[in-house]
């Protein structure tokens, strides 16, 4: 006997009905199904739409293409005390400039604040990198179109590169090179050198010109000199633009108290003399420490030509405007005039109304007693001067800075 009797395999609601060879779909499942394909439909038109109005998908990054009427400068160490005021100068004059640093010096509170002094798209990036890094200096020259670079990253006391030459060798140096390999191979046609004084060492006359023979003492200085010759090197087979700028002792900050010099507080003992008065003047240490009273100079302290940062990337500027290609140029960037470590102490003390305690110790490997510019070919060649000649007037500023700045930039 046959069993017509069958088990329901779906409800009866949802279930196909077969006419005539044909399979008719219940009305209400029909229509989920229509209204769930054109709402779908219409959310991918619209995030189409959404899409192909976005800048980034009709346009390349703005860094990443040469622009007519644009000069995008590569800063390194762009968040350092003075690779930021560079950068700012750099924004205030129309440049488009990307800042690469790996903080382990400079502040991400200083890059905020140049961020928050021009947010326009197209004017300033931020990469977290280290130039120690091929793979990602490679990657950073692939990825975007630079005019010029400008290097001013590096590690920079001189008491610190007695202690560990082996790290100012390999950061100085090493990453310098690297730096210029990338530059050749992208063809990013203008480099401008952040160097030194500390390549001239203790010359036996003053003042310093830019064919003083180079004599470092300490490892900055002959870490230095090394980068400057492979650049030298370099250049006579290349149709690069050239400038090395060495520099003297940097003070001061931006006039109008926007950015200032914020160094760790681990390296207080290696800092500038300028930061050591100012912690000495709030309460930080109890007192300066004056290394050094013994040398042949008048008063017994060393001698130093105290550059205003104001000044000094001006003469960044004016280095990368007269840059031209196939040429190298050498400046000294200083004043032009010796003042003592004791006289440095006395305007700070003016400065800050403190009467900072100071005490006197013995020397620190790798100072010199001397050193001071001739800033004439800066001056004849790049119509360059120091403005900022006041040192106690710099030291205020700088010190108005820092009142205001109780924690520097806060936390990065």
């Amino acid at each position: 006997m046959l069993n017509f009797s069958r088990a329901r395999s779906q409800p009866r609601a949802a279930r196909s009905m077969s006419l005539g060879g044909m399979d008719y779909v219940d009305p209400k499942r029909k229509g989920n199904f229509i209204g769930k394909v054109c709402l779908v439909a219409a959310l991918t038109t619209l995030c189409i739409l959404v899409i192909k109005k976005s800048p980034s998908f009709t346009s390349p990054s703005p860094f990443s293409v040469h622009e007519p009427g644009v000069t995008h400068v590569l800063v390194t160490g762009g968040a350092g005390y003075i690779g930021s005021h560079a950068t700012l100068r750099l924004l205030t004059d129309s440049y488009r400039v990307t800042i690469v640093d790996n903080l382990s010096r400079g502040n991400l509170g200083a890059v905020r604040v140049l961020q928050s002094l021009f947010p326009e798209p197209g004017r300033l990036q931020f990469i977290h990198a280290d130039l120690g890094d091929a793979k990602s200096v490679d990657q950073i020259f692939s990825e975007n179109k630079f005019d010029a670079v400008m290097h001013f990253a590096a590690v920079a006391y001189v008491g610190e590169s007695t202690l560990y030459p082996l790290k100012y060798y390999h950061n100085i140096t090493s990453n310098t090179l690297l730096v210029l390999e990338a530059m050749a191979k992208y063809n990013v046609k203008t480099f401008i050198y952040s160097s030194t004084c500390a390549t001239y060492g203790e010359p036996d006359k003053m003042p310093i010109t830019e064919v003083t023979e180079q004599k470092p003492i300490n490892p900055y200085g002959k870490a230095k000199k090394m980068a400057e010759d492979i650049i030298l090197d370099f250049s006579k087979n290349s149709k690069m633009a050239v400038m090395i700028l060495r520099y003297f002792n940097v003070i001061g900050s931006d006039p109008e108290g926007r950015l200032g010099e914020a160094p760790r507080p681990e390296l207080r003992e290696h800092g500038r003399i300028s930061g050591a008065c100012f912690d000495a003047a709030r309460g930080i240490t109890p007192g300066l420490k004056v290394t050094g009273t013994d040398y042949k100079t008048p008063d017994g302290t060393c001698i130093r030509d105290y550059i205003d940062v104001t000044d000094l990337v001006d003469a960044h500027v004016k280095a990368l405007q007269k840059a031209t290609p196939s040429k190298v140029g050498i400046y000294n960037v200083g004043t032009g005039k010796g003042r003592s470590v004791k006289e440095f102490v006395s305007a700070c003390k003016k400065a800050t109304g403190v009467d900072i305690k100071v005490d006197f110790l013995p020397r620190r490997p790798g100072d010199y007693a001397e050193v001071y510019s001739d800033p004439t070919k800066i001056r004849l060649e790049l119509n360059w001067t120091a403005q900022h000649t006041d040192l106690e007037k710099s030291i205020q500023v700088a010190w108005k800075w820092q009142k205001s700045r109780p924690n520097g930039y806060g936390s990065s």
